[in-house]
């Protein structure tokens, strides 16, 4: 079995879990965030939709350079417009796993900030590492700003607090 087939089959069962999130992201508090240093809550939704960018970024290059790179930091202005993002970058994803071959997933990539290098590994490393657990990350803290916003969480692995399955 090609290595793309259980990426897909991960990344298209989490983008459900994802979306549940970010549904729940109220649009009259996109700015709001539980600390100064925290993102808002519109930021973080933003950037969780945002992620699945990296599947191209690993995939169609050998090395990405945080030096000369260019981000988007917007963050959308309602939620239907995160959940936008999140379609339009997560069928970008799809198209761009589906077609990677064994050998590319299997080759390595570059990661660095100049001269420095952050890390060289095999790309299907990097989107475990950089991609995958990224949004779970991201997706945990959610679930947190949710509860503090008194917003039900969804169950994503289960029930949870808020609702049964």
């Amino acid at each position: 079995m090609p290595i793309s087939i259980a990426l897909l089959a991960e990344l298209q069962h989490e983008a459900g879990n994802s979306r549940k999130m970010i549904e729940r992201v109220p649009t009259d508090k996109l700015d709001w965030r539980p600390h100064e240093k925290s993102m808002t809550i519109g930021r973080l939704a933003t950037h969780i939709a945002d992620i699945p960018i990296w599947f191209g970024r690993t995939i169609n290059t050998d090395e990405f350079d945080f030096a000369t790179a260019v981000f988007n930091r917007d963050v959308k202005e309602n939620t239907s417009a995160i959940l936008e993002l999140f379609d339009e970058r997560l069928r970008e994803a799809v198209d761009i796993l589906h077609s990677a071959s064994d050998e590319t997933l299997n080759a390595s990539c570059t990661f660095r900030r100049g001269d420095h290098i952050f890390f060289q590994l095999p790309r299907k490393t990097v989107l475990r590492n950089f991609c995958y657990n990224h949004v779970y990350h991201h997706r945990g803290q959610l679930s947190v700003y949710l509860r503090l916003l008194d917003i039900p969480v969804p169950g994503m692995y289960g029930p949870s607090a808020d609702e049964t399955m």
